[in-house]
């Protein structure tokens, strides 16, 4: 199961996640972004609450961010040691901004 939060101040949006982020879970976060992504230049992926991210929730985040590069930012922020591993090991952590 995955809970998505959104908060959007002007052209920043903040996506908080809790949970899992997997194939069943992915698309649902996908879609999310599709539609609050116009006009946002600053997008901050929020992972404070994420137990789990698999290779299809990694596709999303790299989709994500190509079109962030395109119009402002993204960063990952509050990734826990077992998503970081994840990030290390498929070198995720070269291509995010993680704070």
């Amino acid at each position: 199961m995955l809970t998505i939060n959104k908060t959007e101040t002007d052209s920043e949006l903040t996506v908080t996640l809790a949970g899992r982020l997997d194939t069943t879970t992915a698309p649902e976060l996908e879609k999310e972004l599709k539609t609050s992504l116009d006009g946002v230049t600053a997008l901050t992926i929020d992972m404070t609450e994420l137990e789990y991210i698999s290779s299809a929730g990694l596709r999303v985040l790299l989709s994500a961010q190509k079109v962030m590069n395109k119009q402002g930012e993204m960063k990952v922020t509050h990734v826990g040691e077992t998503i970081m591993e994840i990030f290390e090991v498929t070198g995720f952590s070269d291509i995010l901004t993680i704070v």
